[in-house]
Order: structure tokens, then C-alpha cells, then sequence
């Protein structure tokens, strides 16, 4: 099954918001790192470089899956839960990283 081709994420900014007092802080993607897992080609796990408005650099390991509710179906939605991936798959992801530099 061919699925669509999940855009870059680099450029985009977003939010977190800590507890207890919902304070928030903006952060910008620079980088990524995407994947279509080995063994499951409907996750594209991602390893996406953050830089904090405050300047802080963090990484994140992210997924995206394809939608299977009428809402977002066929779409790749936003993986919301901590992520499984076969070792082969976390090494090249790692690797890749490596190869720009990023650590």
C-alpha cells in the first residue's frame, strides 16, 4: 500500500507547557531526521532537532502514524505515546545524526 510522503517538519515552531503553572515556552524545529520503520511502513519515526526561543538545543524522537479514524484516515497523524522501533531502525536514526553533526 502506498502512502502519502509526510512533509518536513523543519521551520515549524511550536509549544510546551509545563506544570504545575502552565508556563509555556516556544521552541523551532531546525532539523530532522525521518524514517519509514523496517518492520511497520505505515510509522515514519522522526528525530527532530529543537531549538528553545531561550536558546537551548534539545532532541526529540517523535512518530507519525497513518489515521485510521474517518477524521484523519489515510493521513499521517501525530504518534502521542512513547515509541517501539526495531534496533536496526534506531541505529540508522542515530547515525544519521552523527553525519550532521548534531552532537
Amino acid at each position: 500500500m502506498e502512502f502519502p510522503l509526510l512533509p518536513s517538519h523543519v521551520g515549524k515552531r511550536g509549544s510546551l507547557r509545563h506544570p504545575p503553572d502552565d508556563h509555556k515556552t516556544d521552541f523551532t524545529i531546525t532539523d530532522e531526521i525521518q524514517r519509514i520503520q523496517s518492520n511497520f511502513p505505515a510509522k515514519i519515526i522522526c528525530l527532530q532537532r529543537i531549538r528553545f526561543d531561550y536558546g537551548a538545543e534539545e532532541v526529540r524522537l517523535a512518530y507519525f502514524i497513518i489515521g485510521k479514524k474517518p477524521k484523519m484516515l489515510g493521513r499521517w497523524v501525530w504518534g502521542q505515546y512513547a515509541t517501539l522501533m526495531p534496533i536496526e531502525d534506531f541505529k540508522w536514526i542515530i547515525q544519521e545524526a552523527e553525519k550532521k553533526s548534531w552532537w
